[in-house]
């Protein structure tokens, strides 16, 4: 009986936080049409607080830090607005206006044939939508393999045989490809710069010597961390060290 009231309880709880971040985008909206940036910025940032995030919210927050003028903050909500939903054109769209803003003008390294698949088809989709995909066509290839099983005509045999064949080696690709989505998604740590001016150091310390600077907006991959210190790569290849305060981390794990 205290498991049930619990769990009541639970989603009694979680269906009224819904409805108050609900209320409170609505009035974050209307805040932003009328121009009132900054304390449309504070409501978004209070459903942020409660994890109740979209990517439509974040898409939101980016045009509000956009309309001020706020580089880092703008491009940062993007990334997370196109992190949790990669078709947001409009988010792609604004995230290319907003990155003319940054200083760094940084060329990306060509991409190798697998590179561009994954980019232009794999990351299209969350791997929660791949998992979706291969729930489907596990269910597609048994009903076809049933379907195959209990014919009795020769054709029907070969059609369904077939087509079982078929939906199984798809769902094996989509299976490996929602395996690799996730692993990718988890292990790959990107950030935004988000001091005006930062010097990447060719060690993590102080007084190390200095490689390149980098300013705020600017898009970096981590991939190391000591201490105080992170260990940076770009996109064109380039990598460096430079403190953790310097920049936000975007992930969702």
């Amino acid at each position: 009986m205290k498991q049930i009231i619990a769990l009541l309880l639970f989603f009694t709880s979680t269906t009224l936080l819904a409805q108050s971040a609900d209320e409170i985008f609505t009035n974050a909206n209307t805040l932003y049409k009328e121009g009132k940036y900054k304390e449309a910025i504070k409501l978004y940032e209070d459903i942020v607080a409660t994890k109740n995030v979209s990517s439509e919210l974040y898409y939101n927050l980016g045009n509000t830090y956009y309309k001020l003028n706020n580089v880092a903050e703008c491009i940062y909500n993007y990334e997370k607005s196109i992190q949790l939903d990669p078709l947001n054109q409009d988010a792609q769209n604004n995230l290319s206006i907003a990155k003319r803003l940054t200083i760094d003008r940084i060329e990306e390294l060509p991409n190798s044939i697998f590179q561009k698949l994954n980019e232009n088809f794999v990351q299209k989709f969350t791997y929660n939508t791949w998992a979706v995909a291969v729930v489907f066509l596990s269910f597609l290839a048994s009903i076809l393999f049933l379907m195959y099983y209990f014919s009795y005509t020769s054709s029907k045999k070969r059609f369904f045989f077939t087509t079982s064949i078929l939906s199984f080696i798809l769902l094996v690709t989509t299976l490996i490809v929602t395996i690799y989505h996730y692993n990718e998604s988890i292990n790959t740590i990107e950030a935004i710069i988000f001091s005006e001016r930062v010097s990447v150091k060719n060690e993590p310390n102080e007084n190390a010597n200095e490689l390149f600077i980098l300013h705020e907006g600017t898009k970096v991959k981590i991939v190391d961390t000591v201490d105080d210190w992170n260990k940076i790569k770009l996109v064109d290849g380039k990598t460096g060290w430079i403190l953790k305060d310097e920049i936000k981390l975007f992930n969702f794990f």
